[in-house]
């Protein structure tokens, strides 16, 4: 079909070499020849009059029109499949939609493996596909690329929606040998003490206590570099060193390693939280559902937490009086 002179087929062949970046990947991923999609590419190059891919061994890379073709031909793609193409009544449990999602080690842990249980029960032909969040998740949204990403909502932008899912604290964590952890920590020693710290993404991004302090212009003194939070417990055992992790991650490695927790000397802020997603999905009703569940699930959580909160308070205040009769 054509379009004031163009065929419309050819934008769903741009689209797919622009994601694969290579021309057998892209003629695979659209189910048409190679021999096909090479003409395709020169009917593009006709049409538009320029290029569009030069070739660096098997990859093909982009001139700045194809660059700036990507976005628009992706969003009215995202746009027809959304608005336009007939869909049946969503049911979950016959769905066999697979998500991608940009989120990090610890909302994984803490988080998503509750969504990933519940999912399996209630529509068990849906897939998930986790990915490291990436410097760039704003883009990977607006093209698509990503289903929802889930982080810190001061990471977050305006130009997609997003809802919070729960707020959450930093505390100081150390071996449960360190001593220095022993007796409340002064801001001074925080900064003097090693610490393990997390740099995130690919352009390794500093963390939300680093971002903090360097906003004050303050550099604490770090040992040693990781590209997670899961990887921080393991490298304080037996050390002096400390780390500055989310709550939730901290109780969850308690329960196989000994770990000493110290509040932050600092009022550190608490943070929230959030799920982002697409402008073009706020219609989609996969993408709705998928948000219910992320939202239901972190008011659980939040729930529990509470409740775990009052009877510690509970048998806390048990112990002191037990302690205040014996004495």
């Amino acid at each position: 079909m054509r379009f004031k002179g163009l065929d419309l087929n050819l934008l769903v062949a741009l689209d797919a070499l622009m994601t694969e970046r290579n021309l057998t990947a892209a003629a695979r991923k659209i189910n048409l020849s190679q021999p096909a999609m090479s003409a395709a590419v020169s009917r593009l190059r006709s049409y538009f009059r320029d290029e569009l891919f030069a070739m660096r061994g098997r990859e093909l890379v982009p001139t700045s029109r194809a660059e700036g073709l990507a976005a628009p031909v992706r969003e009215a793609l995202m746009q027809i499949q959304l608005s336009i193409i007939a869909q049946e009544a969503f049911d979950p449990a016959q769905s066999n939609r697979r998500f991608r999602i940009g989120l990090s080690d610890s909302m994984t842990v803490v988080f998503f493996r509750n969504v990933v249980e519940r999912v399996a029960r209630e529509a068990p032909a849906v897939s998930f596909e986790l990915v490291a969040l990436a410097d760039e998740h704003d883009e990977l949204l607006r093209r698509g690329d990503l289903d929802f990403v889930i982080l810190p909502e001061l990471f977050m932008s305006s130009a997609h929606p997003r809802v919070a899912l729960f707020e959450e604290r930093l505390v100081c964590v150390g071996c449960c040998t360190n001593g220095q952890l022993l007796r409340p920590l002064t801001f001074d020693r925080y900064m003097s003490m090693g610490h393990v710290a997390v740099k995130l993404g690919g352009t390794r991004k500093a963390a939300i206590e680093e971002t903090f302090l360097l906003g004050l212009g303050l550099n604490r003194r770090i040992d040693i570099l990781v590209q997670s939070f899961s990887m921080i417990p393991p490298l304080l055992a037996g050390t002096s060193r400390i780390g500055t992790i989310p709550l939730r991650l901290v109780k969850h490695f308690q329960r196989t390693t000994p770990l000493r927790i110290a509040d932050l000397p600092q009022p550190f802020p608490t943070f929230t939280e959030a799920v982002q997603w697409p402008v073009l999905h706020n219609s989609d009703p996969e993408s709705t559902w998928m948000r219910e569940i992320l939202l239901q699930e972190a008011a659980r959580m939040a729930s529990a937490r509470e409740e775990c909160s009052i009877i510690c308070a509970s048998k806390q205040a048990d112990t002191d009086g037990d302690f205040a009769r014996s004495v």
